[in-house]
């Protein structure tokens, strides 16, 4: 189980994990051993609740499909254990991040003080300009 919150989780079943080859160099062994991972995981046809489908289908992700399937493709680490765990990380993460409620931004006004402070620099940079000009006689 994938637990994602404390009431939402996802079974093992509903996750495909794949063994692949890492891409880049890696010596003898890279074209022998399966260390990277690919995750697929279907979140329309899993039992994630309807407010996370819901979130998960209108967030932007470059890892989400149309279909409606989220892949992950971990190869960072030399085993296949460390990709895995790796892999299920990060799907939790994206999950989270797709249905955490962001704070709305409240527009603040500038200060008194910086707005004299403003007012001061632009009044100094007219002074220091006008005295470049010439002098007329």
């Amino acid at each position: 189980m994938l637990v994602i919150s404390r009431a939402v989780s996802i079974p093992h079943e509903e996750i495909t994990l794949n063994g692949i080859r890492a891409q880049g160099s890696g010596g003898q062994n890279v074209n022998k051993v399966s260390s990277a991972i690919h995750l697929r995981f279907d979140f329309l046809k899993s039992s994630l609740p309807d407010h996370y489908k819901q979130r998960l289908a209108n967030f932007s992700d470059s890892r989400i499909t149309k279909d409606g399937v989220i892949v992950i493709k971990a190869q960072t680490y030399r085993t296949q254990e460390q990709n895995k765990e790796d892999a299920l990380n990060r799907l939790r993460e994206l999950i989270q991040s797709a249905v955490a409620i962001q704070k709305t931004r409240k527009p603040t006004k500038p200060t008194y003080g910086s707005k004299l402070k403003r007012l001061d620099n632009k009044t100094k940079r007219g002074r220091t300009k006008s005295l470049r000009k010439k002098i007329s006689p």
